[in-house]
């Protein structure tokens, strides 16, 4: 029954791809873009849900919006309305009473109406300075009555809207940060390489002419899983890990810890630097599933200054 459900509702969702008009979405973006006020969203029931949902992914993403309860609309809040506003209502059936009450009392403000609907001839679809109707084949609901689809096509909707408004203000990363300064968000947007990485005398250095033998105990004490070898300037010249005096004692046998470094080490390892957003430095380790990388030489031009490892960076609260 759960894989029929599944295949049931893609279909109905590629139903939705397939029709929406992106023609009318664009030029709904366009209106969007050239609100001088608040676009302010209203809806009733699950589509005031949405409604409420999408107002605060339009704010968080650099688009001024606020979510309007036809209700306190009607008993008050509509004096927050101007001229310059923008109200979005959400409704499948377009008929939904409480919006159609609030059109004339909006168009006394001055504001544009605009409608998502999936009925293009519902009376809010006509009574809207412009609409646009969000294809619904069918809700997943066995009585074709709960809002199931139609909703998620809202949401769907919604957010292709924030994003498509994101991208034409150029809204940047640290403009993103100040609008989310705490949890996993903030976190990403926030927590740099610098704030995690060792340094000094954390850091697991050697020559590249120092014999295994005389840097092994570096590799142990200092716990990172690898040794990075630096010249006399401290550039970084090579990097030495776990996995790498495994791969050399199946190589090399008791030979290996006469061996000099320059012999052993990876040169030309990944690195990063001071000013990298940790979530970065995670991806870079993790960009090739096949060979993991679990710690980055952090650099200033060529010079070390620094080491990060993927552990201090998940033990931060990065992933997911």
């Amino acid at each position: 029954m759960i894989a029929s459900l599944f295949a049931e509702e893609r279909r109905y969702l590629n139903h939705f791809f397939d029709a929406v008009d992106i023609e009318k979405t664009e030029q709904l973006v366009e209106q969007l873009l050239q609100c001088h006020g608040s676009i302010i969203l209203s809806g009733v029931g699950k589509s005031g849900i949405i409604a409420n949902k999408l107002a605060v992914s339009f704010l968080s993403m650099g688009t001024k919006a606020l979510f309007l309860p036809p209700l306190d609309a009607l008993h008050g809040d509509l004096g927050l309305v101007s001229k310059e506003d923008l109200c979005v209502f959400l409704t499948k059936s377009g008929e939904t009473k409480e919006l159609l009450q609030m059109v004339p009392y909006i168009r006394k403000k001055g504001a544009k109406i605009i409608a998502i609907v999936s009925s293009a001839h519902s009376r809010l679809a006509q009574e809207a300075d412009f609409f646009i109707v969000l294809p619904v084949e069918k809700e997943i609901c066995p009585f074709n009555l709960a809002p199931t689809t139609s909703t998620a096509v809202q949401l769907i909707f919604g957010d292709i809207l924030a994003v498509a408004l994101m991208k034409a203000k150029n809204f940047t990363l640290s403009e993103f940060a100040t609008n989310h300064p705490a949890g996993s968000i903030g976190k990403k947007i926030s927590l740099s390489v610098e704030d995690l990485m060792l340094q000094k005398e954390e850091l697991p250095l050697c020559t590249p002419q120092s014999s295994l033998i005389d840097v092994i105990t570096e590799l142990s004490a200092k716990k990172c899983g690898a040794l990075l070898i630096v010249n006399e300037k401290k550039e970084l010249q090579g990097i030495f890990t776990d996995g790498d005096l495994r791969r050399a004692i199946e190589k090399y046998g008791h030979e290996l810890f006469s061996r000099k470094m320059e012999d052993l080490m990876t040169k030309n390892p990944k690195s990063t630097t001071r000013k990298t957003l940790a979530w970065q430095a995670m991806q870079q380790m993790e960009e090739n599933a096949k060979k993991l990388v679990t710690v980055l030489p952090v650099v200033e031009g060529k010079q070390v200054v620094g080491i990060i490892r993927l552990h201090d960076i998940l033990q931060a609260g990065m992933k997911g």
